[in-house]
């Protein structure tokens, strides 16, 4: 599929290799020294073709995108069900608290698992 012509609304197909250049062995290892992160060789020589091969595959998406399709985050419309919003009655402290084990000051007591400065 890579260069396979297609064109978006008013631009120009372009050959994938234009959109972004490949990226090196050594454009990783400098990505990952101002990350931070310290990658051995092998796991250099495992990342950077994966890395192109996402930069291709965003190209390609780049590629087919138009001008006239608006940017979804959905692949159908989603609407929120929102109820009304209603008052009703609830348990008093004393009907909530009723089942537990033990209760202080209108909450529940349970045992101490941190201990204080």
């Amino acid at each position: 599929m890579a260069g396979s012509g297609r064109k978006s609304a008013g631009h120009p197909a372009k050959p994938l290799d234009q959109f972004m250049p490949s990226i090196t062995r050594e454009e990783v290892a400098h990505l990952a020294r101002l990350a931070r992160i310290e990658l051995t060789d092998a796991e250099l020589d495992h990342l950077a073709p994966q890395l192109d091969q996402i930069i291709t595959l965003v190209g390609q998406v780049s590629q087919v995108a138009a001008d006239d399709i608006p940017p979804t985050s959905h692949a159908l419309p989603l609407t929120n069900v929102m109820r009304e919003d209603v008052n009703v009655p609830c348990l008093t402290p004393e009907q909530a608290l009723s089942g537990a084990p033990a209760a202080e000051e209108q909450r529940f007591r349970v045992p101490r698992i941190l201990e204080e400065d």
